[in-house]
Order: structure tokens, then sequence, then C-alpha cells
């Protein structure tokens, strides 16, 4: 064996006799993968905006809003304690957080009067301002104060609690004005810039992104807004103040923040500048803002609706209920329809059906996509218009009336049902014809579901029910495994709970 052979060899037996590092692999542990030759990929975010040059800009169109009330006898009855109530969305005043059920406005809770205070912009050079409707609501006196240190006292135009949106006017020529961009193109992602008086802080300027587009508020009567939801830190007193985009254009008016402390958590929202700006036009030209209505009610449309009703996913808003002689009932929109598109624009949850019917005026026509029966149908509304005024009272859950019936025989729903008394449907406001109670849920499948006893079955499908008899017949079709429509009736709400009857059940 020749030098360089010996060598080898030795240096081969000194390897063999070390001992194994942590990091060495495993017999039968696969080889690593040979490195990518594709080049590398370009980098999707190139640095951070610089804000300096938009604020110089647009900061002297954002004003301080004082809002003064003067003090008011106290409502009777006793005031709700705020640790009994739900950490949801909080509106922002300056001392005080608004109580379910309890008048808002600068003065508070208790009639104290006092001082609120918020943000505003101006949205025209002859002393037009925007601001949020709970900004100024109730006040006797609004003063806006710009960023010169000017201050001018402010005639309330006109205001609407629906979109939370309040349009001001003082007297001047020349002021510096914000432009308006496009609400609708924003993008989750995008950079945004709010400008306020977060705590009395004149023009502190935060930023973040865009985190959500078209949420809905299940918290507030605000059916119509379809929120921008975004990470700027916004706090008591930013209230009114503008959300711009990167061009300094005005997206949206900051108006809520979800928090557990009344404080910045992440987590805020902004009325859309399209949705302001076609209230604020109403509110120049009329005083008041006047929407369209459809005249449905309407749920969403989860997997078992889905699978019940042949539909091909689970989007569109379930219609559960049709108001007579409303703009629905005459265009032929009927229940168990599930409206899928409004004029081209798509409905995916059943939040967004509000804002899009909402939008337009009344007495125009509208093109709306409804499934039905296995098939696309598309219908034209003249939409009505919507009565703020008028709610729907609560009814109360049906009264005992007579003994309920002992179960005598099951359906393959394991349904259990009696007839209404005529107190009853008078009770409940219901037609002559119309409904059966509901007296045992035998059923695992139906209680699974969420029907219980007292609730009221007003049709299974299509086909209204009446009477114990016709609720029984309608089920006796049912195979096990099938999925049934049923449109329940509870309290004051009604919607489709869709049940699939038990395998066992017969």
């Amino acid at each position: 064996m020749n030098r360089p052979l010996r060598a080898l060899a030795l240096c081969g037996m000194i390897a063999a006799s070390l001992p194994v590092a942590c990091t060495a692999q495993s017999p039968g542990v696969a080889e690593l993968p040979v490195p990518s030759t594709a080049p590398p990929a370009m980098p999707m975010v190139s640095g951070l905006p610089d804000f300096t040059n938009l604020v110089q800009q647009v900061g002297p169109a954002v004003v301080n809003i004082s809002a003064e009330t003067a003090p008011r006898r106290a409502a009777r009855g006793a005031m709700p304690d705020e640790s009994q109530i739900p950490e949801f969305f909080r509106r922002f005043f300056g001392d005080e957080m608004p109580i379910p059920g309890v008048p808002r406005g600068p003065g508070g809770p208790q009639g104290r009067g006092g001082t609120s205070l918020g943000s505003g912009f101006l949205i025209s050079d002859d002393g037009y301002v925007l601001t949020n409707h709970h900004v100024v609501e109730g006040a006797d006196s609004i003063t806006v104060k710009l960023s010169d240190r000017r201050e001018f006292k402010a005639t309330l135009v006109g205001s609407d609690q629906q979109s939370d949106v309040a349009l001001l006017k003082i007297e001047g020529k020349g002021l510096p004005a914000l432009r308006t961009g496009k609400s609708d193109q924003l993008k989750p992602g995008q950079w945004v810039v709010a400008i306020g008086s977060p705590f009395g802080l004149d023009h502190s300027v935060t930023a973040g992104i865009v985190s959500a587009v078209g949420r809905s508020n299940p918290y507030a009567d605000q059916r119509y807004v379809p929120f921008i939801q975004t990470d700027v830190a916004i706090n008591r007193g930013n209230s009114g103040g503008p959300l711009l985009n990167t061009k300094g254009e005005v997206v949206g008016i900051n108006s809520q923040i979800f928090s557990n402390s009344g404080g910045y958590m992440g987590v805020s929202f902004a009325i859309p500048i399209d949705v302001a700006m076609n209230a604020v036009q109403q509110l120049r030209s009329t005083g008041k803002v006047s929407r369209g209505q459809l005249g449905v009610v309407v749920q969403e449309v989860t997997s078992d609706n889905a699978r019940a009703l042949g539909l091909p996913d689970s989007d569109g808003a379930l219609v559960a209920d049709v108001g007579a002689g409303s703009a629905a009932d005459k265009a032929g929109i009927q229940r168990m329809d599930v409206i899928r598109a409004v004029n081209g624009k798509p409905v995916i949850a059943s939040s967004d059906l509000p804002p899009l019917i909402g939008a337009m005026v009344p007495g125009s026509r509208a093109k709306v996509m409804v499934f039905r029966d296995g098939k696309l149908r598309e219908l034209t509304v003249v939409l009505g218009e919507l009565d703020e005024a008028v709610s729907s009272a609560a009814s109360p859950p049906p009264g005992p009336g007579a003994a309920p019936a002992q179960p005598e025989s099951t359906n393959a729903l394991g349904l259990v049902a009696r007839d209404l008394s005529s107190a009853e449907r008078q009770r409940l406001d219901l037609k002559a014809d119309e409904g059966v109670l509901l007296v045992h849920v035998m059923g695992l499948a139906a209680r699974e579901a969420g029907l219980q006893p007292g609730d009221v079955i007003l049709s299974i499908g299509r086909s209204s029910v009446g009477t114990a008899a016709a609720f029984n017949r309608q089920l006796a079709g049912v195979k096990p495994g099938q999925t049934v429509m049923l449109l329940v009736r509870r309290g004051a709400g009604t919607q489709f709970i869709a049940v699939t009857a038990d395998a066992a059940a017969g």
C-alpha cells in the first residue's frame, strides 16, 4: 500500500472512532433536499412609508369639536350598572360611554350636562364639517376649533343616527378642506392614517393598516354601514376624525372601537366615506337621510340550510319572512328564497344585504338575484322607503292556554305539536290558519338544531302549517337522513332552522 492510501485509511479509522455529534442525522433519515436553483423571490414590501408630508398637507383641515349640553333632569328608573354591560363596541365620548337603554348625548346618562370632545374635518372651503352623529347628539351648542386656534360656533345642518354621520356648518371662506377618496377600493393590508384629538390631545397622528372591509356591527343598530376595520390606534376623542389613505384622501370617518377597557386594543372601525357622503348629500338637500327598503327578514345560510336547499355553497341571505305589501312581496320574493346578488353585486353574508339596499333611494329599481327550487331567478324590485320610526315590538312567548297535550305519536323529526288558540294567534300576530306550537322535542337532531318547546312552527319548507294534523301529514314523508327546513317563530324573531331526520326515527 502506497503512502497516500495509508493516509486515507488512517483518517477513516480516526473518523470512525470519534463520537457522533448531537446534530448528526440518525440512520434512516432522508437526505436534505437539493437547494432550489430558482431565482430568489422579490420582496413584496419595500421600506416603510413616511407620513410627514401627508400630515403637513391635510392636518389643517382636521378640527376639534366641543359639544356642550345644559343639565337636564335625570330619567326615571334605575340606571344599569356599567359592570353588567357586555364589553363590545364602545363609542368614544369624552367622558361618558353610552349605555344600552339610556339616552345618549354629551350630557351623559345622568343628564348632568357638560362638554363632549370629538374630532371632525372640513369637506369644503366654505365651512362644511363632517363628524359623528354621536359626538354632537343632544348638544345645545357646538364649537369648532381649527388647527390655527380659530374658533367658530357651528350650526347643525343635519344628523343621521343609522350611519352615525353629522354635518355641521361654520361661517368662513377659503378654509382648508380634505379630498374624498373611494372607500370601495380599499383592500386589507393597505396603509391608512388617522388624525384626531384622543383624550383632548389635538392633532394626534396614528397609522396602521386596513384589517378588513365590509364589517357588520351586531352590537349597534347600524345595519346599513359596512364598516372598515383597521388596527390604527383610535381612542376616545378620535371619534369623527378622518381615516386617510396614502394620497391624503379621506376614506372613512373613525367611529367605534372594540375594547375591554374603553381604550385602544388594535381593533377600530370607520364609516366608509362613500356611505358618509351619500348621507351628506341628503342632509344638505332635505335635512334627513332616506333609505330604500326591501321588506324582508333574512338570516345566514348555514351548511345545513345549503344542503337542504340544494345550494352549491353557503353564500347569500336566506329570506325568513316577507312583509305583506312590501317591495319584496310585490316583486314575488318568497320565504326560503336565497338572495345571491343585488344589481350584480354579490351577497356573501346576510349582513351584506342591508347596506346594498339602504344605499339606494326609495322608488329606485333593483335587480335581485334569488335562488329558488334549484334555479337562479332575477326579479325586479321597486324599493320602498325605510321607516325608522317603525320597530318590531317583541312578541311575548305563547301563554299557557290549554294544558300541553301529551305526546301521542311522533314523526321523523321527533316533534309533537298542538294547535294554537285564537288568543295565542292574536298575541303572536299570526293569521287564523298559521302556526302550530311545539310541546315536545323528542328527536336528538331536532334538539341539537336548537328547537325547543314553546317554539311556533309557521311552515315546513314553503308550505304553511296551521294545525297539528297538517304538521304531521307534511312530515309523514320525511325519510331518515333527509334535511327539512322549518320556519320557526320564537319571541320577536323568525328564522329557518334546518333539521336532519334521525336515522333511527320513525
